[in-house]
């Protein structure tokens, strides 16, 4: 059975992107263009993996997303990967490293989005045990 992935980002390129590259690789994908939509997508979803855009209808939108996902019991261990262009809007690198400790998701992407990169790190995290998902926004580098 494919991996179920959903992908919530304002910009429909990212979108088209995100559909046209993991879709290439067979896993299922539900598509969000904001939070709150996507919140709700994936509550009857069920996916094993989300991506999500930090910067939507408001420049804080994905970590509140986050933080809910968290709070909820049949998403809390799903994984969440983040895309940002929070570098070239402010020049601020996110990484786990240092930003893991209080953001609860468990990697991040710049965009632009590197396809190969993106494909690395939904593998990796796919593959991640249950109890190496960082819920709580306790720094752990996985």
């Amino acid at each position: 059975m494919a991996k179920k992935i959903i992908c919530i980002d304002d910009d429909q390129d990212v979108i088209d992107f995100l559909s046209i590259t993991l879709g290439a690789k067979g896993y299922e994908l539900e598509t969000a263009s904001d939070g709150e939509e996507g919140y709700n997508k994936a509550c009857s979803f069920k996916p094993d993996m989300i991506v999500l855009d930090v910067m939507m209808s408001h420049s804080t939108e994905g970590f509140h997303t986050a933080y809910k996902f968290r709070q909820n019991e049949d998403l809390k261990y799903v994984p969440i990967l983040m895309l940002t262009s929070i570098n070239q809007e402010f020049n601020y690198n996110f990484s786990m490293e240092k930003d893991g400790e209080f953001l609860p998701v468990d990697d991040f992407v710049e965009k632009p989005i590197s396809s190969q990169l993106l494909l690395e790190k939904t593998a990796k995290l796919l593959e991640t045990p249950k109890d190496q998902i960082n819920i709580s926004g306790k720094k752990k580098v996985i």
